[in-house]
């Protein structure tokens, strides 16, 4: 896909209208039926030649502050990123290249985390490296039970 075909015309109605033709009322019925799927997947299933990813992104956002569930956004994006960054679950050992695989899943993270839990996000991620869950937790959902202790819902 080319940037220039994704932002080409009216993309949010663009993007809506393929959610629809798949049997979705939100954006975000539709990822949560796929919650370990990369934003690039969600987006090629939607529209390889005229979604991207960050479009996906930016409508699951503006759902997610409409319903005041973005908390629950934020959990689900780390398991996006952990399911592409660890595939294999949580490493058993924090060696050199595990620990770099778990720091590129949360800074991958962070980088998809709205402004309003950024400071949560790193206090996530330090709590995830200072006591590491166990060896190969995979969490397939942002209702993982770990992931609602460490990141609970407290939309105002």
């Amino acid at each position: 896909m080319s940037d220039e075909q994704a932002w080409r015309g009216d993309w949010k109605v663009r993007l809506y209208e393929r959610v629809r033709e798949l049997g979705y009322d939100s954006l975000t019925a539709f990822a949560e039926a796929r919650p370990t799927a990369s934003l690039v997947a969600l987006a090629e299933e939607l529209g390889a030649d005229d979604i991207a990813g960050v479009q996906v992104f930016s409508g699951l956002v503006a759902e997610a502050e409409r319903s005041h569930r973005v908390t629950r956004l934020v959990r689900g994006q780390l398991v996006r990123e952990l399911s592409q960054r660890l595939p294999n679950g949580w490493p058993a050992v924090l060696d050199e290249s595990n620990r770099f695989d778990v720091a590129h899943a949360l800074a991958r993270w962070s980088t998809y985390t709205p402004e309003t839990h950024e400071k949560r996000v790193d206090q996530v991620g330090d709590a995830l490296l200072a006591t590491p869950p166990p060896p190969g937790w995979r969490p397939l959902g942002p209702d993982d039970e770990l992931l609602l202790m460490l990141l609970p819902d407290e939309e105002t």
